[in-house]
């Protein structure tokens, strides 16, 4: 299978300089792909809507990356890895005296054909049996879950390598299957389908509640682990499934009286997605807040990918609350912080967000995102003893433009390194031989070191939003501890 060329080309009734000034800005949003970032800089996060093929009306791919290469009025050069992994070039050149051509060109390696060709529907060949072991990786590559899954398959990436270079499973080599759900639940299931017809042992879902449910609803095999390796609202477990990651609960624990007390505010407004996973969060902050001695003033949930959050706005303001709580993952969390932003909301309330991953933050952008408070296991710049040291290790698989390591795919990267290890002691077990196993072998309480941390109850951090980045400020204490 060869790479191929997407290309797309704007006329912009704007001199080269100028339109090049007004790149990633919300008034380009009709004319220069759908680009938006904080800033035009060497590093910095940025998202783009590249149409496919020549029809206006045809669907459009978001790719999300950081700026490689900057020649101001001239060249932007973009490293991406959402939906695969790869390389656009935008360059602007002067159509006149006060027009400008502005085009697209970005080469799809194999990967991404294949990526596209799976989206169309075209079957697949399928790899091979080459007697390794297969485990599967469902993480979200597409919609509006891709921002908080930006890192999910290249650390699911560099586990298994780390496992195979360092032996592999009881001198077997791992082969890791990777889907993208695209945000959608029935996707997740198709692909989990299709990931126990190739015989994967275990299948980590690096997605949403939603996608994790539609997985389990999927598979009934008992030669098959099922692991929701993310932020989730817990319950659901079976003798074949394990909900690793932070909860609600511990995070509102760790954030909400302090919120109170630092802002002298009492009266909350959740916002958050109609679906399983805020629900769950909406119904711990109720408990937690009421014990604070707070109260909720509104609540409201959106479908999932909403875009528009101005009503909720007007409501957060009519009700008179001075604390916000997003639940809001992904593109919808992006998009509500930055509304508030633009709205002057800052100036009136406090928000605590309980996915405000590096990632997320990344998008956001400083400016937006400065006050946000969040608690989460895990930060690329967070204290954990060996983060260091595996930062260096993903960069040098994955390159320096790599995305941000965050709380969601962090998790991934340890939870395969666990699985192997238990697999290696019981390579023929049952799926529920080794989801025993893995809980009779968590971490020691207080061992937060990369590799050996107690997923199923990770000791938390709370950081709060700058201009620069997520700054961690304490440590959380987590019961039994």
């Amino acid at each position: 299978m060869t790479s191929t060329t997407v290309a797309a080309d704007r006329a912009v009734d704007l001199p080269r300089h100028e339109a090049f000034a007004l790149f990633g800005s919300s008034r380009t949003a009709g004319w220069l792909f759908g680009a938006r970032c904080d800033r035009v800089a060497e590093g910095a996060t940025v998202s783009m809507r590249l149409p496919v093929g020549d029809d206006p009306d045809a669907e459009t791919l978001e790719l999300l990356g950081r700026f490689s290469r900057v020649v101001p009025g001239s060249l932007l050069v973009v490293e991406h890895t959402q939906p695969w992994q790869g390389r656009l070039c935008v360059r602007f050149r002067s159509d006149g005296t006060a027009r400008t051509r502005v085009s697209v060109r970005a080469t799809i390696p194999e990967n991404g054909v294949r990526w596209l060709l799976h989206r169309l529907g075209v079957p697949l060949p399928d790899p091979p049996d080459d007697g390794s072991i297969r485990i599967g990786a469902i993480t979200t590559m597409s919609g509006p879950g891709a921002v908080y899954s930006v890192s999910a398959q290249a650390m699911a990436e560099l586990a298994v390598g780390e496992v195979n270079a360092d032996g592999g499973v009881a001198g077997t080599r791992l082969t890791l299957v990777t889907a993208d759900d695209a945000t959608d639940a029935a996707q997740a299931a198709f692909e989990a389908r299709r990931m126990v017809a190739l015989g994967c042992r275990a299948i980590f879902v690096n997605s949403t509640s939603a996608s994790f449910d539609a997985v389990r609803e999927a598979v009934e095999s008992p030669r098959v682990l099922l692991v929701h390796s993310v932020i989730n609202e817990g319950g659901g477990e079976s003798p074949t499934t394990l909900r690793l990651g932070e909860r609600p609960a511990a995070q509102l624990a760790a954030l909400v009286g302090p919120t109170m007390r630092a802002a002298g505010a009492r009266r909350w407004y959740l916002v958050g997605q109609d679906y399983v996973w805020s629900r769950g969060a909406h119904r711990d902050a109720r408990r937690v807040i009421d014990a604070a001695h707070g109260h909720v003033a509104g609540e409201r949930l959106t479908p999932l990918g909403t875009t528009d959050f101005g009503a909720i706005i007007e409501s957060i303001r009519a009700s008179g609350a001075d604390l916000v709580l997003s639940s809001l993952v992904g593109a919808d969390e992006v998009a509500f912080e930055r509304a508030c932003e633009r709205a002057g909301l800052r100036e009136t309330t406090r928000t605590v967000s309980l996915v405000l991953d590096d990632a997320t933050f990344s998008h956001i952008g400083g400016r937006a995102a400065e006050g946000l408070r969040t608690a989460l296991g895990y930060f690329q710049n967070g204290p954990v003893h060996g983060n260091p040291e595996l930062v260096t290790r993903y960069h040098a698989a994955h390159g320096a433009w790599a995305p941000p390591i965050t709380a969601l795919s962090e998790t991934v990267y340890e939870a395969i390194h666990q699985y192997a290890r238990v697999l290696h002691l019981d390579p023929h077990g049952s799926a529920a031989d080794h989801a025993r196993a893995w809980r009779a072998r968590r971490a020691g309480r207080g061992q937060d070191v990369v590799g050996r941390r107690d997923l199923l109850a990770p000791q938390l951090y709370t950081a709060e939003a700058t201009r620069a980045s997520l700054l961690v400020d304490g440590a959380a204490e987590l019961p039994g501890r």
